[in-house]
């Protein structure tokens, strides 16, 4: 029976990626009906809105979206549609791998780098809590913190001081910190490491050590450990080999997953699952770059990766893994990649996002190179 699935196509090279991993899917033999849908600056300028009813409809109904590259305005505009989706659809579990591929350029290269980073997606600063300087809400927000004992009064006032709210609970952390244990188990990892700032931040983060502390005793097979943020950085600098499974708050799950993905060679190379109960979306790591739109540029490899996550979620086991080896084995060949992939980048020899994806395309018919 065909699978129900969502392409939003998204923004910038969005469109273009959205083709070649598409394309790539069908190549595996998996029968999908795509229900094709827009998101994005595009569609913004368009409609007033940069996600229509109609997209966020159709990933309700399918419960399974494969999502394209997004613009995100830095500073104005409005808020990342990626957090809108996972707040919206309940997806609180974010997972990234970060694997080495042979033949990618990394400083790591030698150290066959396989970890996965979980990040929580709804709760911790990203859940948008904020109050604007010079707003009559922020003084007032200002003037009762000022008046609680247990707060340190704020010494800039309510004119010039912006405030973000990070609410942790215990069961959101439970969650997250348990779906971490579970992937390890059912993928044969050993061990998981809770990242946190407890150190400092002894209500929310503390909470959050202490939720995985207990979730870890379920888990008795699975070893577990705890590390503070700023020096996991450093472990994943120094040593990233000797990480499994990494689950952390979302701010900490953001920024930690672009520094795995720097490890194993460029967001180019990151896929992502957003997995909540009722449904998944899965899309690249990246922005949308929207300076290489319509160039036939830029690396398909994470959307089609992320592709590959999703039909792991569909139950086509076989079909995921023989995308994964054909990913692989351009790769490691080295003759049909994006410019970013080649030894040089100005290599004249680098093919364009489409021609990787039909290498890969190849790869997996059994078309000779």
């Amino acid at each position: 029976m065909a699978h129900e699935v969502t392409l939003i196509t998204g923004d910038g090279t969005g469109p273009e990626l959205a083709e070649a991993a598409r394309k790539c899917i069908d190549a595996t033999g998996v029968e999908i009906n795509w229900d094709e849908q827009r998101a994005g600056v595009d569609v913004m300028a368009e409609t007033g809105t940069p996600i229509p009813d109609e997209t966020l409809e159709s990933v309700k109904r399918t419960k399974c979206a494969l999502k394209a590259p997004i613009t995100t305005p830095v500073g104005t505009g409005f808020r990342s549609i990626n957090v809108y989706l996972r707040q919206e659809l309940g997806l609180y579990a974010c997972v990234r791998p970060c694997k080495y591929y042979k033949g990618v350029r990394s400083f790591f290269s030698e150290l066959d780098v396989d970890l996965v980073v979980v990040r929580e997606n709804t709760e911790d600063l990203y859940a948008g809590v904020e109050f604007e300087h010079g707003k009559p809400q922020t003084k007032e927000l200002i003037d009762f913190l000022g008046g609680l004992e247990s707060a340190r009064k704020i010494q800039s006032g309510s004119d010039e001081t912006g405030v973000s709210i990070k609410p942790i609970s215990i069961s959101g952390s439970k969650r997250i910190i348990r779906h971490a244990f579970e992937y390890a188990q059912t993928h044969g990892r050993k061990k998981v490491t809770v990242v946190h700032k407890a150190n400092i931040m002894k209500y929310s983060d503390g909470l959050w050590l202490a939720c995985g502390e207990e979730v870890a005793k379920e888990f008795p097979d699975i070893e577990f450990e705890e590390r503070i943020v700023d020096n996991m950085c450093m472990q994943l600098v120094q040593k990233p080999e000797l990480y499994d499974v990494i689950v952390l708050p979302n701010l900490y799950g953001d920024i930690l997953s672009d520094l795995g993905a720097g490890i194993i060679g460029g967001l180019g190379m990151a896929p992502g699952a957003n997995i909540g109960p009722d449904g998944a979306v899965f899309e690249a790591t990246h922005g949308s770059a929207p300076k290489y739109k319509g160039l036939n540029k830029v690396n398909p490899t994470a959307l089609i990766l992320s592709g590959m996550l999703m039909l792991r979620y569909l139950g086509e086991t076989d079909a995921a893994d023989r995308l994964e080896k054909a990913v692989s084995e351009v790769i490691a060949e080295g003759k049909d990649v994006t410019y970013d992939l080649k030894p040089n980048r100005d290599d004249p020899t680098a093919v364009g996002t489409q021609e990787m994806a039909q290498a890969i395309c190849n790869k997996l018919q059994g078309v000779p190179a």
